[in-house]
């Protein structure tokens, strides 16, 4: 079984919803201890064990790729089918993205952020049909 650490979290929280949330360093780490509280040097946790507000942060954690879910069914003595819901660490996730270098996270932004470069006058005569103008309505 592999190891994350509290650093990798919190890059990978960082990486993630971090960027989403525009939340601060502090904030980070704050949600990497209260993730890593529930896990401790297991990979799982059992849903029960969960209040409302820790399954919200769950099932945010779940969009961003960082944990996912899994069940199991047991036949109790009564004959009735019990399903326990468990929290899945995605520990290779974490990893890879604690460990993507800045060279490499840039690259993901600059390619992301292509069209926010582009004047409102390159926007203009791209937005025009392709039948006017003499550029086919191509942004320069």
């Amino acid at each position: 079984m592999s190891v994350v650490t509290m650093r990798q979290v919190e890059l990978a929280l960082k990486k993630t919803v971090g960027k989403k949330d525009d939340m601060s360093d502090e904030e980070v780490k704050k949600l990497a201890e209260y993730v890593m509280s529930f896990f401790g040097y297991t990979d799982e946790v059992i849903d029960n064990r969960l209040t409302t507000e820790d399954r919200d942060v769950f099932y945010m954690l779940e969009e961003v790729g960082l944990v996912t879910t899994t069940h199991e069914e047991v036949l109790l003595k009564k004959g009735k089918l019990w399903r326990i819901h468990y929290w899945i660490l995605k520990k290779d996730q974490i990893a890879r993205l604690a460990a993507m270098d800045g060279a490499a996270e840039e690259s993901v932004e600059s390619a992301r952020d292509v069209y926010q470069e582009l004047s409102d006058e390159q926007w203009a005569r791209h937005r025009r049909p392709s039948g006017e103008g003499d550029d086919g309505g191509r942004p320069e």
